[in-house]
């Protein structure tokens, strides 16, 4: 029996070698991604261009208006992301709750699908400080999705899959490379200039470059200070 799995896509790298490693696993795919009021909405454009090079049976898209509720520079557009590197607390950029709510509704899609897996690209290395990228939050959500599901008192657990959890950007993208993602398909500025180019300069970005350096290979996508 062909498994399904709910792979939550942004069109950023991390979530894209997700996707690629699901697929290698055999998995049947349903990625699901959201547009939540995000300053940075190119990726979904970019999250159509990683679903389009892949067998995927379903592509869903959720509105959600995280917009409304504020408190991040990624959805307040009077709040400006970071532009002098990743810090010790938890940055401007943090969504309220984003990861709880965006698992929460794939564990919901997953049950109606009688899908058990469900995988995120959250890493606890290069975390950039994100309360809900750590390990600790991946194994208490694994707890709450099979105490609060039909499935997981009927033992069908959930299982929670993070295969990035523990790897550095530079191993994420070695990593991606083995299962032949196209990177150059890949978003992951929070600031994007008005035609769409990497601002170079904010978390994300420098994240991304550093890993690109570390792995010594070029980074494909276009910045607007290249």
């Amino acid at each position: 029996m062909t498994r399904r799995a709910v792979v939550l896509l942004s069109g950023g790298m991390d979530s894209a070698v997700c996707l690629h490693a699901a697929h290698r696993e055999g998995f049947e795919l349903y990625p699901l991604s959201f547009r939540y009021g995000q300053r940075h909405h190119q990726e979904l454009q970019a999250a159509e261009a990683l679903v389009a090079a892949l067998p995927v049976a379903r592509w869903m898209i959720l509105d959600l208006p995280l917009d409304a509720i504020g408190g991040s520079a990624l959805t307040d557009p009077g709040q400006t992301p970071c532009k002098e590197g990743p810090g010790s607390g938890i940055p401007a950029t943090y969504v309220p709750a984003r990861n709880t709510i965006f698992l929460s509704l794939a564990l919901g899609w997953a049950e109606t699908l009688n899908a058990s897996d469900l995988f995120i690209g959250v890493n606890a290395v290069d975390y950039s400080g994100y309360p809900d990228c750590r390990p600790a939050f991946v194994s208490a959500f694994t707890t709450l999705a099979n105490l609060a599901t039909r499935e997981g008192i009927a033992n069908r657990p959930f299982v929670i899959r993070a295969p990035l959890q523990h790897l550095s950007k530079a191993e994420i993208i070695h990593l991606g490379m083995e299962l032949g993602v196209d990177f150059s398909l890949t978003r992951s500025c929070y600031d994007p200039t008005p035609h769409g180019l990497a601002c170079a300069t904010c978390d994300a970005c420098r994240l991304r470059l550093a890993g690109f350096q570390a792995a010594g290979i070029t980074d494909p996508i276009r910045y607007a200070r290249s």
